[in-house]
């Protein structure tokens, strides 16, 4: 039988999928049901209000990249059914809420993830204290692990995020602060996690020193433009997109990469309107608005973006010493993903 009249050949040019998070989510998925028991089971406390309000932010979501990428990592090695990439999943996650509820705190954030944060709903005493309370569970669960590497890895990671959140205390409402610093600050206080949470992965399946530094600079670059992309978004998303109220970075006085690139190619006048605000915190009606203009015309967000892709692309090849498969392509989907979020 001939080939219908009515047959064409669909030449229009095939779009890429949006990346997503999804495949890495799929294969990770029977693991991260475990890894929320783990967190359910270790939040429990005499004291009412430590779970409950531990409930509030396990309730709240998110994307609980860190978690996954332990479990990817510990299967990409080759690492089997065993609990130990589990616990320590939970252990990340604990130690990121944990920062999470002493940087709202700090920050004096309303929002986390689009909902209100539990600083705003129990107190920042309470908030900072629960937070003491899910690091030192992080470390319990740790050590039923047996693993001193672990421990080593993850308390120094720790100690860096710190080190981080005081860095950019130090940098706040300072025009002065150079890219090199701004990377410093979100180097320590973002991508550590996301190094130590890939590197462990390496570790419990006792593979090599090489493919250990590996993934810790996979983790390292990727937590690296997943803030850069944060930073940018702060400028430019809708609230709903972003889980905190847009501009949230421009009024507490952080510099961070899309304002350092404005001032240093704004002009006198622009200088003085930046140092007004982040330095003197003296806001007026529209500043906002007119930061978010200075900062396009600068094209300070396309910079930041590159920035972001140039990292994203850098943990990419750190993979390439690992053979390819589903979750060798779920773990570059998720670098795809961080950087094209909607901006």
């Amino acid at each position: 039988m001939g080939k219908s009249e009515y047959s064409v050949t669909n030449t229009a040019p095939q779009t890429k999928p949006q990346p997503s998070l999804d495949s890495l989510v799929n294969l990770v998925d029977a693991d991260m049901k475990r890894v929320n028991q783990v967190i359910i089971d270790n939040m429990h406390s005499e004291v009412a209000l430590i779970p409950q309000l531990a409930s509030h932010l396990v309730a709240a979501g998110g994307k609980r990249m860190r978690p996954m990428l332990t479990l990817a990592s510990a299967r990409l090695c080759g690492y089997g059914d065993g609990p130990d990439a589990v616990d320590l999943a939970a252990c990340v996650e604990f130690i990121h809420t944990a920062t999470l509820l002493h940087d709202d705190v700090v920050d004096e954030s309303q929002l986390r993830r689009g909902q209100a944060s539990a600083n705003a709903l129990f107190g920042n005493e309470a908030s900072v204290l629960v937070g003491d309370f899910l690091f030192a569970r992080a470390f319990v669960v740790m050590v039923k692990t047996g693993s001193l590497r672990v421990l080593d890895i993850l308390a120094q990671a720790s100690a860096v995020i710190a080190e981080g959140e005081v860095l950019q205390l130090a940098t706040a409402n300072d025009m002065g602060t150079s890219e090199e610093a701004y990377l410093e600050v979100i180097s320590a206080k973002t991508a550590a996690l996301f190094g130590a949470a890939s590197q462990i992965g390496a570790v419990i399946a006792k593979r090599s020193a090489e493919e250990e530094e590996a993934l810790r600079l996979y983790g390292i670059y990727l937590g690296t433009a997943f803030q850069l992309i944060d930073d940018v978004l702060d400028y430019s998303a809708h609230q709903a997109t972003l889980g905190k109220t847009v501009g949230d970075d421009f009024r507490d006085g952080k510099v961070t990469l899309p304002v350092i690139i404005s001032f240093a190619k704004g002009d006198d006048d622009e200088k003085a309107f930046w140092r007004r605000c982040m330095e003197d915190q003296n806001f007026e009606d529209g500043d906002l608005d007119r930061a978010q203009t200075l900062i396009r015309k600068h094209d300070a967000l396309t910079a930041s973006m590159d920035r972001a892709r140039d990292y994203g692309q850098m943990a990419i090849d750190t993979l390439t010493r690992f053979d390819d498969g589903p979750i060798k392509d779920s773990m570059i989907e998720a670098v795809e993903f961080c950087i094209s979020r909607p901006y």
